[in-house]
């Protein structure tokens, strides 16, 4: 298999629809990471991501008279352009199936290449489903969106070129892996031509199905995915990925939410672009390594795509500082008197507070969630949170905390004695009318919602808090109805920002 995919590689048709992108130096993150970082500007595509090789170098290999019947895909992202590119291009029809969740935005770009959009479901799972019937009833191909040998050739080709372009040393070749296609298509390649080259993959935390896969030394189905890198949020790597990445990955390393909206501000420092989450995770990963290695020769990431949603920014924004280590999170604790506020604004010293939350408790003491300017060279944050912990105002570090970023610092005050008792959960919300109106039908009214918090991100999915007037001993009761209802969600408690900001 491996001598054959080289081969598909280097006879690959990609260059009717993609063009050979440049590496750039990233001046900055080579600075402050002591090695030079150099950039595969994938995202200068003309559908601003890779996809449009592999999509196109499938349907260049089809005969003309199946290609005339028309091809389909299911993919709400970078997929669903590459393929209506690449059969406009061939004039043939296209049908790309997306979840009603899809981004308006994301739909336009397809229609724009004329292809035709299906909305079909809340999630891929549904949407798939849905293109498999529409190639039952009408003789469609379709086109897989990584686990098929001629799209991983064509996404082969952006290791062809950067091997072509770079002729220094290089220590490593950052990737970022969903299904495998790109990652399975340039590590064959890189192996084949440099295999003193490090190849490795970069994945979210909390959709890492290669690293889970590598280390059971077999596929594996995550259970469920974070969605916030949406390009790579994938349950199980592909089987084709699979074989080549178990031989020719050297390691997988996988990187927080904070830590990739932090790539994404480095990006757009040194190259004036915003990626999308999935095409800043390279980025991510290649720091967390340089960080961890010290000083060496090159290090390469592949900007995989731009396709991101303009209010999406401005939650990549907030976690950015945090991700790169220049915020600290804090719920402090002071005596509710006169002076105790400056007591504590004199422990911060010269740091800049980025944010200030303050209610009154009760007439004893006064909880406090505050971000502050941290320096990311040193152990400034332990230093910070010590002393604040020694002048008698105990502090929870915040900063790891989920619910306490998502939803807390926007609800503080929110704390009621006439709520009684409560039982809190973070949900994931399918953004499409009438998602609330379905859990509010499927809970009925046995249980009182108590607060209720949402803000938009810019993605497929809203985050929402919901607490409920419920006791302890009804707990598993309530889960199973948000277990029909199908929505993912966390059982939040126990969380010690519930416990500070929201319980009386």
């Amino acid at each position: 298999m491996f001598d054959a995919l080289i081969k598909k590689i280097l006879s690959a048709r990609v260059y009717d629809v993609a063009t050979e992108t440049p590496v750039h130096p990233a001046p900055f993150l080579s600075k402050r990471l002591g090695r030079p970082i150099l950039l595969k500007r994938e995202d200068l595509q003309p559908v601003y991501s890779f996809k449009c090789r592999g999509a196109y170098n499938k349907m260049a290999g089809i005969s003309g008279e199946v290609l005339a019947k028309g091809v389909i895909a299911a993919s709400a992202g970078n997929h669903a352009q590459g393929v209506a590119l690449g059969a406009q291009k061939l004039k043939i029809p296209a049908v790309i199936v997306m979840p009603t969740t899809t981004p308006a935005i994301k739909v336009r770009s397809v229609k724009a290449r004329g292809a035709q959009v299906v909305l079909h479901g809340d999630s891929f799972d549904e949407a798939f489903a849905k293109s498999q019937e529409l190639v039952a009833d009408n003789g469609y191909t379709y086109l897989h969106p990584f686990d098929d040998l001629e799209v991983i050739a064509g996404q082969g080709t952006v290791a062809v070129e950067l091997l072509r372009q770079v002729t220094r040393p290089v220590d490593a070749i950052f990737i970022p892996v969903g299904g495998g296609g790109l990652a399975a298509g340039m590590a064959a390649y890189i192996k084949y031509v440099r295999p003193e080259i490090k190849v490795i993959g970069v994945e979210p935390e909390d959709a890492a199905c290669l690293d889970a896969a590598m280390k059971a030394k077999e596929r594996v189905v995550l259970s469920q995915v974070g969605l916030f890198a949406d390009g790579v949020a994938v349950k199980q790597i592909g089987e084709n990925t699979f074989n080549v990445l178990k031989d020719c990955c050297d390691e997988v390393i996988t990187v927080t939410t904070d830590e990739i909206c932090a790539a994404v501000k480095d990006v757009f420092d040194d190259v004036r672009s915003v990626n999308e989450p999935a095409g800043a995770l390279a980025v991510a990963g290649l720091k967390k390594f340089a960080e961890r290695e010290g000083a060496g020769d090159a290090l390469i990431a592949v900007l995989s795509g731009a396709n991101v949603n303009f209010d999406r920014i401005r939650h990549v924004a907030e976690r950015a500082e945090v991700g790169e280590k220049r915020e600290a999170i804090l719920a402090v604790t002071i005596p509710e008197r006169p002076g105790a506020f400056k007591a504590f604004c004199e422990q911060i010293g010269n740091r800049n507070i980025t944010e200030f939350n303050y209610r009154f408790a009760d007439r004893d003491q006064a909880h406090i969630f505050v971000g502050v300017t941290t320096d990311p060279t040193t152990d400034d944050r332990t230093q910070l949170i010590d002393r604040l912990n020694g002048a008698g105002l105990p502090v929870v570090d915040m900063t790891d905390n989920e619910l306490a970023k998502l939803h807390i610092r926007h609800m503080v005050g929110g704390r009621s004695p006439e709520a009684g008792s409560e039982l809190v959960f973070r949900f994931e919300f399918p953004e499409r009318p009438g998602a609330l109106l379905n859990f509010l039908n499927k809970i009925g009214s046995r249980w009182n919602i108590s607060a209720f918090h949402y803000r938009n991100h810019g993605a497929a999915y809203g985050r929402v808090l919901v607490s409920m007037q419920a006791l302890l001993s009804e707990r598993d009761e309530l889960s199973s109805y948000f277990d029909d209802i199908g929505y993912k969600y966390f059982d939040e408690t126990e969380n010690l920002a519930v416990s500070l900001f929201m319980k009386s």
